[in-house]
Order: C-alpha cells, then sequence, then structure tokens
C-alpha cells in the first residue's frame, strides 16, 4: 500500500516535470493567459492541466494497488471518474465548456458509480430521508448524484490559491485514510493514501509558486474522488456516520452553498456569475494582500501563496474533530452546525474590515508602519 502511494506521488511529480519542460510544445492550448479575470490572481500564463498530474498518479497507483492487493475498486473508481474528469479537462483546453455540462458530467460519474460500485448514498442519519431512501432505489441514486456532483462542483469553487484546493484535498483524504484504517477498510485505506500522494506530486509544482495549475480537470477529479470514497466509506461501514463526510467537506460545501444564498438573496443576481466575494478571496483582500505592499510580480506571488494557509486552517477545524467522532451523528451535526456559524462570522468580520487581530499580520517593518495600517485601499 505505502509502495503504490510512492509510485503515484514519483509518477505525479514526475508529468509535472514533463509538462513543464515540454510547455513549448503545447502552451497554445494548456496555458491560462487570462491575468486580468475577476478570480484571476496570477501575473503571467501557467499551464492550467495539473490535472493530467494527478490523474496519471491516481491511475499508475490504482494499477499498482491491485497488483499487490488484487482489489478492482480502486481502478472502478478512476474508471467511473473519467466523464467528469474528461469534462475539465475540455474546458482547460478550449475554455468552451461551461459549468453546466462539466456539472451533468459529474452526474453522469456518480451515477456510473452507484451501478458499478454500489456507491451509494442510503443513508443520511435523518430519520424522515432515511425512511425515503429505504422506499426505492431511485431516490438514492438521486441523492448520490447531488451529492457527488455538488462535492466536485464546490472543490472547484475553492480552487483559487495556489495550493489551496489541493491542499484542502490533502487533508480530507488524510481524514478519509484515518477513519479507513479504524474500521480495517484496506481498499479504502490504499485509495485515500495514493490521492494523498497525487496531490503532493502536484502540490510541489502549485505551492507556493504557481508553476502549474490544476484546472477545472484536477479540481473536478479531486471532488468527484473526495465525494465518492466518503459515500463508500459509509456505505461499506455502518459505524461510521453519514454525517462524517459531509462534515470532512464541511468548508467547500458550505462555501457553495453560501455563495449561492449571497448571490441570489442578498445582490439579487444569477448564481453563475462569477464574482470576487467568496471568503478566501475575502482573506486575501483583508488579511493578505497589503501584507506585501509592493505590486511587483514576486510580491503579487508571495500573496497569492499565503493565502492558502489560511484557509487550511479554515477546512482543518471541522476535520480534526470529526477523524475522532466518525461514529456520533448528533455530535457531527453540531460540529457542521458550529462551522457554519463560524464561517458567517468570519465572512461578516472580513467584509466589515474587522478582522479578527490574531489572524492578521503586520509588516515587518515596525510597529508605528503597522499602526498605519495599510498603504493599498482595501
Amino acid at each position: 500500500m505505502i509502495t503504490s502511494a510512492l509510485i503515484a506521488l514519483a509518477v505525479s511529480f514526475s508529468t509535472g516535470w514533463l509538462i513543464l519542460r515540454s510547455c513549448h510544445l503545447h502552451a497554445r492550448f494548456s496555458m491560462d493567459h487570462d491575468t486580468a479575470g475577476v478570480q484571476k490572481f496570477h501575473s503571467h500564463a501557467v499551464p492550467r492541466i495539473g490535472g493530467v498530474l494527478l490523474m496519471a498518479g491516481l491511475l499508475v497507483g490504482t494499477l499498482a494497488l491491485a497488483v499487490h492487493h488484487g482489489s478492482d475498486l480502486a481502478q472502478g473508481l478512476v474508471l467511473c471518474s473519467l466523464p467528469v474528469f474528461a469534462s475539465g479537462i475540455a474546458e482547460d483546453l478550449t475554455k468552451k465548456v461551461g459549468p453546466l455540462p462539466r456539472l451533468l458530467a459529474a452526474f453522469v460519474a456518480a451515477a456510473c458509480s452507484f451501478f458499478l460500485l454500489d456507491a451509494g448514498v442510503y443513508r443520511l442519519d435523518v430519520p424522515l430521508l432515511d425512511t425515503l431512501l429505504a422506499w426505492h432505489w431511485l431516490p438514492v441514486l438521486l441523492f448520490t448524484m447531488l451529492a457527488v456532483g455538488g462535492v466536485a462542483h464546490s472543490i472547484n469553487i475553492i480552487d483559487g490559491y495556489n495550493g489551496l484546493s489541493s491542499g484542502v484535498g490533502l487533508i480530507i483524504f488524510a481524514a478519509y485514510a484515518f477513519v479507513s484504517w479504524r474500521v480495517g477498510d484496506q481498499a479504502l485505506l490504499g485509495i485515500s493514501l495514493i490521492m494523498m500522494a497525487a496531490l503532493a506530486g502536484f502540490l510541489f509544482w502549485n505551492f507556493p509558486r504557481g508553476k502549474i495549475f490544476a484546472g477545472d480537470g484536477g479540481a473536478y477529479l479531486v471532488g468527484y474522488m473526495i465525494a465518492v470514497v466518503g459515500v463508500l466509506l459509509v456505505r461499506r461501514h455502518e459505524q461510521v456516520s453519514a454525517w462524517f463526510p459531509l462534515v470532512c467537506v464541511a468548508y467547500p460545501v458550505f462555501e457553495t452553498l453560501f455563495s449561492i444564498f449571497r448571490r441570489r438573496f442578498l445582490q439579487a443576481r444569477s448564481v453563475g456569475q462569477p464574482d470576487a466575494l467568496h471568503l478566501h478571496q475575502m482573506v486575501y483582500r483583508r488579511l493578505v494582500r497589503w501584507r506585501v505592499g509592493s505590486t511587483e510580480t514576486q510580491h503579487k506571488l508571495f500573496r497569492n501563496a499565503l493565502t492558502s494557509p489560511y484557509m487550511w486552517l479554515v477546512s482543518m477545524v471541522p476535520v480534526v474533530p470529526a477523524v475522532f467522532l466518525f461514529d456520533s451523528a448528533s455530535t457531527l451535526f453540531a460540529i457542521f452546525l458550529l462551522f457554519a456559524l463560524k464561517y458567517v462570522w468570519l465572512y461578516w468580520r472580513l467584509v466589515r474590515f474587522r478582522s479578527p487581530r490574531w489572524m492578521i499580520l503586520y509588516r515587518p517593518h515596525s510597529a508605528k508602519r503597522a499602526r498605519r495600517g495599510p498603504s493599498l485601499p482595501v
């Protein structure tokens, strides 16, 4: 199992090296040249096909796992992920695949995993909903498609800064690996370790310098794997509460739900219209952007990378207690609720220029300089 993970790490890392060394051959298709978009925070063209690294590491790692352990679950997951991965890569290369086709591809991938791997949301640890799910397989399929598609899309939404979504994915798969080990599920433990290794190989090139971006292919692949491994963990082990994977993805999922609410009801505009008001962008504006006031490229890069550790900590807040309380539905529900309240509180503080003092990084010039506040408007 460790050998499979190391192979995935080596393949992911070396694929990144090959992509960067051959940029002159594919730059026309693979580069993200848009540096002025509302959600763009890089200064120069960067390859956005990091999903190829992740898929390469995942594919070779799962093949090695099948050889050593004889399990075909991992290979089945890779096969089912192809629709969502292909739609994301198509967008990365053509810039012409909209959010709706990618979301529909995620639904198709979820349906494939439901029928081929029995990866279905058969219980939610909510009495009335569990009764509905026990009535017929069709509601199970619909819930599964909604859950997998929603999580995959949410990971794409938080993919805004160097290392952000991949670091969050690494945290979530570490939690899955720990709980898989606790319940004795060797197959899911191996898959989680392989995903951690593939993400680590990608992070080497992505964080902090952003030499390559995950793109939609990488973000949707990671989101799909997070969703389906979580569903399988609950499906295969009665002691694992259905709220455990939901708490693990609390940050990206609540970010998505809050963004829908904010755009539709507070701003009265289309929920699909992009903006720069996500929590990670507010952290960048209120806490990070004025940490280095220069507009030079290297300082902009530093500010970009400095945003991700904040959001890693935000993601870890619900995940850390969840791994020790994975069998307690009521406690996990309370953790999710507390996280949602904390998220709203933090967002409200940042929007109103009342950032918590313990989160502020002052300039290292002098205390007098720090008291004068930011040199750039926020």
